[in-house]
């Protein structure tokens, strides 16, 4: 099958989701956006050497069975978009992407493969398949690096170097909270980690907090961790990072802000929730990326996911 890489069209994303060096007996054909690898200095002729097509980006959509988008996919491509085409990435359908796929992957009949690290699913129309050949956290790396840019990038933005007087809440255990945790004992605060099961206590104990490091990403209508209601019972001036940026659901009241315009009042409180953090540490991060990718995602055929329809 033939598998488009185009650049996306993304606030400061300067992350390359597959580099040179991890293409190694891909069972798809690969076709490369012109300067797909801008970023990180890699030439078109690196990419052709390994056997991959140059084409512009209008050809990729005209000429590809599937187009991979590592972010979701903007409205100036809209258009371009072919009926059935398979569009593969982090399309993240339930949360940020949820216009997308009910305007245009549903209407163009799209095959949308969301590559989320958690709970990676295929969807066409009403039907969803959760049961495919990606492993659970088989990018953990990328996510531990979202929790820990977004805790570093979160402080510089706000202006504060924290010290152990700065009392700091982590919800989650999970990669991304690891990641905050491993950024935030770096940095020196006070920090406590609060699991899903102890957050009756983290609500007890919210309005303690300097800053409160969200990594839960919600799963279908959960209700939210913390919610506008919640946010009467914290410290005034109280830093929230939204480091899963699961925004308008962990936390109600956080929408998605940009790397060059990361944080907005809202009430009493901050909140930071930059969607693409790692691009911050975009070396790193791409290639994790693109090593997991390759071995998970791109070396199968895209049509053994589509078969799972």
């Amino acid at each position: 099958m033939k598998l488009g890489f185009i650049i996306p069209d993304y606030s400061c994303e300067k992350r390359v989701a597959l580099l040179p060096e991890h293409i190694l007996d891909f069972k798809n054909e690969i076709y490369i956006e012109k300067g797909f690898g801008k970023f990180l200095g890699i030439s078109d002729e690196e990419y052709e050497k390994k056997g991959c097509k140059i084409l512009k980006r209008d050809e990729i959509f005209e000429k590809c069975e599937a187009v991979f988008s590592l972010k979701l996919i903007q409205k100036g491509d809209y258009e371009k978009i072919r009926r059935g085409q398979i569009i593969v990435g982090w399309t993240h359908p339930y949360a940020s992407g949820k216009e997308f796929c009910e305007n245009v992957g549903k209407q163009k009949d799209c095959i949308i493969i969301d590559l989320e690290n958690t709970h990676p699913r295929i969807y066409r129309k009403e039907r969803e398949v959760n049961n495919i050949y990606l492993e659970r956290n088989f990018v953990w790396k990328n996510s531990y690096i979202a929790g820990y840019s977004s805790t570093i990038h979160g402080f510089m933005s706000f202006g504060l170097i924290p010290n152990s007087s700065i009392k700091v809440a982590v919800l989650s255990a999970g990669n991304v909270a690891q990641g905050a945790i491993a950024a935030v004992n770096k940095l020196g605060a006070d920090v406590r980690l609060y699991y899903r099961s102890t957050m009756k206590e983290f609500k007890k104990n919210m309005g303690q907090y300097d800053v409160i490091i969200n990594g839960i990403e919600l799963q279908g209508t959960d209700e939210p961790i913390i919610s506008n209601e919640d946010l009467k019972h914290l410290k005034s001036g109280c830093f929230i990072i939204d480091a899963a940026a699961d925004t308008g659901r962990t936390i109600e009241a956080s929408r998605h802000t940009t790397i060059t315009d990361p944080i907005y009042p809202y009430e009493n409180v901050f909140i930071y929730a930059v969607s693409n953090s790692p691009s911050i540490f975009y070396k790193t991060s791409s290639y994790e990326i693109s090593k997991a990718f390759s071995k998970n995602v791109y070396k199968r055929d895209i049509k053994d996911f589509v078969d799972l329809l």
